[in-house]
């Protein structure tokens, strides 16, 4: 999500204090089960984060690099020197979460494919877990990122019909999907953005069905990231 570059450091303000308000929502969600606090980080999106590096608590700049704990699925923050010792690491405590995400503009799934997932809501994320040896299919709630079964035959139907799904990282990286509405939009995202979307559902709802404005926000997340997101290398 935020692999700490020379050409980011020298990005504009704007890029900073919107990056500063991706990563807290992040942080906010896997440090803080507090609607009350996600609300009030909510508020103040502008507001600087003062962050550290989890690892040697150094001050960390508005974009700097996220690592993956294998073992509590936490997203953590590092430098770059911290996030260097573990970019070829096998079997390590964390893993490096990639920073770009890629639009998936052919990406091939038909109506009864997505409704035989039997998810609640028509957004999703996908991912390999290790630890667990299996893939996984998760939809953001107001609760936080909630597991659905997933078979290995549905898979395996998708990635035979869409090969870039053979590009996925384990663990770091994932499939996001948002068919709500009309919307059917693919992509091939860090994990870390796909907390960034629960975390915006979290500070959002409002009441049993969720407002207006949760709805404002995810339309608003899905445009970002259409505009942030990198062709994928052939």
């Amino acid at each position: 999500r935020a692999r700490f570059h020379r050409d980011q450091c020298r990005g504009t303000a704007a890029d900073s204090s919107r990056y500063a308000a991706h990563s807290a929502l992040v942080v906010a969600f896997v440090a803080s089960s507090s609607f009350a606090a996600l609300r009030r980080l909510a508020k103040t999106p502008q507001q600087p984060v003062l962050e550290r590096c989890e690892l040697c608590n150094l001050v960390l700049p508005p974009t700097h690099r996220h690592l993956l704990d294998m073992a509590s699925r936490q997203v953590a923050c590092s430098c770059d020197p911290c996030a260097l010792l573990f970019q070829s690491a096998v079997g390590a405590k964390f893993k490096i979460i990639p920073r770009d995400s890629h639009a998936l503009p052919d990406f091939q799934m038909t109506d009864g494919e997505w409704e035989s997932l039997a998810l609640p809501i028509d957004l999703a994320f996908f991912f390999h877990n290790t630890p667990q040896g299996k893939m996984t299919a998760m939809y953001p709630s107001p609760a936080g990122p909630t597991e659905s079964l997933l078979t290995l035959t549905a898979w395996e139907t998708l990635v035979s019909r869409n090969p870039a799904l053979g590009k996925m990282e384990s663990d770091v990286e994932a499939l996001l999907v948002n068919r709500a509405g009309a919307s059917r939009d693919y992509f091939l995202a860090p994990i870390d953005k796909c907390y960034e979307l629960v975390g915006t559902i979290r500070v959002h709802w409002r009441g049993l069905s969720g407002g207006d404005e949760v709805w404002r926000a995810i339309a608003d997340f899905f445009a970002r990231l259409r505009s942030e997101a990198r062709k994928l290398p052939s």
